[in-house]
This record gives C-alpha cells, sequence and structure tokens, in this order.
C-alpha cells in the first residue's frame, strides 16, 4: 500500500511565560491510503492535537512529519491552508454547518476555495454517498442530528480528499444515530477513502480497522482489527 503519513518522535508542547506543559511525546508511526485508523484516548491524552497537527492545523514542536512523502516543515502558512481545502476533509462532533442554509450549499462550501469545478454535480455526489439526495434542498434547522453529520461528511468527501479526519462525529447523536454514522464512514473506506477518527469511545473505535491508542501524550498501543463488513440491516441506515 501507498504511505500517506509518516510521523517520526513527534513532540509537541505549549508555552505560556516559564511554564511549559508537554502534550506529545516522540509519537511515531505511519498510515498507508486507504486505511481506516482510530486514535483512541482519554480526555487530555493528547488525541485532539495530535490529529490538529495531523490535519494542518497546528505544527509539532519537534519531530519529523511527512505527508504524501513530504516533509511538512518546509510547508508555509499559504500552502497549508491550500492542503486543508484540497487534500483534507473534517468531520467534526458539533457538525459546524451554515444555519438558515440548504443541504446543498452547506456541501458546496468547501469547493469555493477550490479549483474545482461543476460544484452543483460534486455536491449532489457526496450527498448521493451518505444517502441524503432527498434532502439538498432542505435547510439544516429542518433535518436530524444524524443527518446534520451526513450533511458534514459529504462536505468533507466534496474535495475528493486525501484524507478524512472525524473527531468524535458520534458524540452528540443517540446510539441509532451514531452507529449509521460509523457505517457511513466504513462503507466510504471500503469504497477507497483514508480515514483518521478521534475518539474515546471504544465502541466507535472498533468500527475503525486499526486502533491507535494514546495516553499521557504517548502511543500505549497500535494494532489492527479483524476486518468488519456493514451488516444488510446496517446498510438500510445509508441509503
Amino acid at each position: 500500500m501507498q504511505e500517506l503519513i509518516n510521523v517520526e518522535n513527534l513532540k509537541k508542547d505549549y508555552f505560556n511565560e516559564d511554564v511549559v506543559t508537554r502534550v506529545l511525546h516522540d509519537v511515531s508511526f505511519k498510515i498507508n491510503k486507504g486505511e481506516f485508523v482510530a486514535i483512541m484516548g482519554p480526555s487530555g491524552s493528547g488525541k485532539s492535537t495530535l490529529m490538529h497537527i495531523l490535519s494542518f492545523l497546528d505544527r509539532a514542536t519537534s519531530g519529523k512529519y511527512e505527508f504524501e512523502g513530504e516533509n511538512t516543515k518546509n510547508f508555509d502558512d499559504n500552502y497549508l491552508a491550500r492542503l486543508r481545502n484540497e487534500k483534507v476533509g473534517f468531520v467534526f462532533q458539533s457538525f459546524n454547518l451554515l444555519a438558515r442554509t440548504t443541504v446543498l450549499d452547506n456541501v458546496k462550501l468547501p469547493l469555493i476555495y477550490s479549483a474545482k469545478k461543476d460544484h452543483d454535480k460534486l455536491a449532489r455526489k457526496a450527498l448521493e454517498a451518505v444517502g441524503l439526495s432527498h434532502r439538498l434542498n432542505y435547510f439544516t434547522n429542518q433535518i436530524s442530528g444524524g443527518e446534520k453529520q451526513r450533511v458534514a461528511i459529504a462536505r468533507a468527501l466534496v474535495c475528493e480528499p486525501a484524507v478524512i479526519f472525524a473527531d468524535e462525529p458520534t458524540g452528540n447523536l443517540d446510539s441509532k444515530s451514531g452507529n449509521a454514522i460509523m457505517h457511513i464512514l466504513q462503507k466510504l473506506n471500503e469504497e477507497g477513502n483514508t480515514i483518521i477518527l478521534v475518539t474515546h469511545e471504544t465502541d466507535t473505535a472498533n468500527h475503525a480497522k486499526r486502533i491507535i491508542k494514546i495516553k499521557d501524550g504517548e502511543i500505549v498501543s497500535d494494532h489492527k482489527i479483524s476486518n468488519r463488513t456493514i451488516a444488510r440491516e446496517d446498510r438500510d441506515l445509508v441509503k
């Protein structure tokens, strides 16, 4: 498999006057294209900080981070912004959708800053992938929480990124809606999308094919789990 991410001895410290808070300590791992990886750990473990660095929202204090074979240390802020738009899709716990705006327009938003054409076609394709073609003209206040997260996933997909980052994507959902969201992510991964999930929940992490556990800023385990397929009754949830 082709390597997407290579992290070696990554460290992250936060400085507040004379106080140094060490968040990540010598973190090392690799992620290949097409993987579905869960980064799992309790609150304060450093998993969100790690995701922010991997998704170009923050920079490491030291260590190496290579993305698609290039050392990110050499990337300036403008190039990082371009990568966030073209190479990275984001799914957040709180959805982060625009209010009083249609589902279709929410999904089209990242395309405004991209060089891609046929915005309508791409947005409709992304909504079809998450089973929301019948909601494209609804406003975001007219759909359920589970549907809002599907819109967020479609928005993450629309620029056809190299990787999708999902930060606690089921945190604001009931168990049924949460399972539906995870099965959508599984389905997208089976279709070739690379997904990196951040969660503190074991049930959520178990939908991935590999789990990296982090505690106190250090990786304590990194193991693959058996391949999972979506049961027929679960496939109905994503249609």
